[in-house]
């Protein structure tokens, strides 16, 4: 089940790289486009970074392994490039599988700078280890609540699967939206089928249905079913995890991708920085880059600073969290701890939320702004 060491990691005996261990899911049932995206991101920030002379002269490189959105792999990858003596951990799309990481990072002592992942709970207690660029699942969600509740949402039904982050996500609407008059409906998805869930919308007299679930399916079957169902014409579809954000939901779903609104960490208008990698990652890609790719060049952006700085000593990189002052794509990067938060916190990080354009369903509209 593990990835094997690749040949320039297996046969590094000079110690002549600095090496960054990079958790990507990059296989079914990960989310490989989102996995994809990351890792080009990585990628090219690791390509600038070696282009401008590297760390002090020697050159940076990635170590890639493939979680597939398996929490035991990821473990299991944490551990291996432990013993192959990377600097730092970077990485992860999955907030279940980044959680695993992170326990496994911190157990070790190995620096894990988390790209993507933004289930509140990263680690159990504390951590000193581990930093986050992603916004916490809680501040998110609420910016997406107050979107609902600004556009006349009150009565939102959640089309839900069995998992540690819906569930976290279905408590913080319901937490913030009931004392502002909301009330969140639960569909439990392991005993409905998308007809059955158009049934329920109607019979909840529901206005609003954020799909918690996978992608493509169940979430593509059920927008089609919603879709198609005449007496649901009036009825928001939300996907507060950002489903729609990639090309692959609109190759899905054509016109029904459209119009519906999901979290995207970008800012109203990227600086030059963020516009000169935006040009970059398009090419890489082959494709308009989402903000998972500038998260993955953020994340090396930071990553590379500190080596610089403090050196490949892993206890002195953890130590530096606090003092990390750095121009990512998307502002300056600083963290802190957050209460509530267990992890160092990029405090800063944009929040939108976007939808697709129903007259041009390639183009976003940005409908709010934390």
């Amino acid at each position: 089940m593990d990835t094997p060491p690749s040949p320039s990691a297996a046969e590094r005996t000079d110690g002549s790289s600095v090496q960054i261990g990079a958790l990507v899911p990059l296989a079914r049932p990960g989310w490989v486009e989102a996995g994809q995206h990351l890792l080009a991101g990585l990628e090219l920030a690791v390509r600038e970074v070696n282009d401008a002379g590297g760390i002090v002269g020697r050159p940076l490189e990635l170590v890639v392994r493939d979680t597939a959105a398996d929490p035991q792999r990821a473990a299991a990858a944490v551990d291996e490039l432990a013993r192959l003596g990377v600097a730092a951990l970077a990485g992860e799309y999955h907030s279940v599988v980044a959680r695993a990481a992170a326990a496994r990072a911190d157990a070790l002592g190995l620096p894990f700078l988390c790209s993507s992942a933004v289930l509140d709970a990263l680690t159990e207690q504390p951590t000193e280890w581990v930093a986050r660029l992603s916004p916490p699942q809680s501040r998110g969600w609420q910016v997406y609540a107050d979107f609902l509740l600004g556009a006349g949402h009150s009565r939102i039904a959640v089309a839900a699967q069995p998992s540690v982050y819906w569930a976290s996500g279905t408590r913080i609407l319901r937490d913030y939206l009931a004392p502002r008059g909301g009330t969140v409906i639960e569909l439990d998805m392991r005993a409905l089928d998308p007809t059955a869930v158009c049934d329920a919308l109607v019979d909840h007299r529901a206005t609003a249905l954020l799909l918690l679930v996978g992608h493509p399916e169940p979430a593509v079957s059920i927008v089609k079913s919603v879709r198609r169902d005449q007496r649901l014409a009036e009825i928001m579809i939300g996907a507060p995890a950002g489903q729609p954000e990639f090309a692959e939901w609109a190759t899905l779903l054509g016109d029904d991708s459209a119009a519906i609104p999901f979290l995207r960490y970008l800012p109203e208008r990227l600086g030059p920085l963020g516009a000169r990698v935006e040009t970059a990652l398009r090419e890489r890609l082959a494709e308009a880059p989402s903000f998972v790719a500038f998260e993955g060049y953020d994340t090396v952006a930071v990553l590379a600073d500190v080596l610089r700085s403090h050196g490949a000593d892993r206890a002195r990189l953890a130590e530096s969290w606090p003092r990390v002052a750095v121009e990512g794509t998307r502002g300056q990067i600083q963290f802190s701890r957050t209460p509530g938060i267990s992890v160092w916190q990029w405090a800063g990080t944009p929040v939108q939320v976007v939808d697709r354009d129903p007259a041009e369903p390639d183009r976003f509209r940005i409908l709010h702004v934390d």
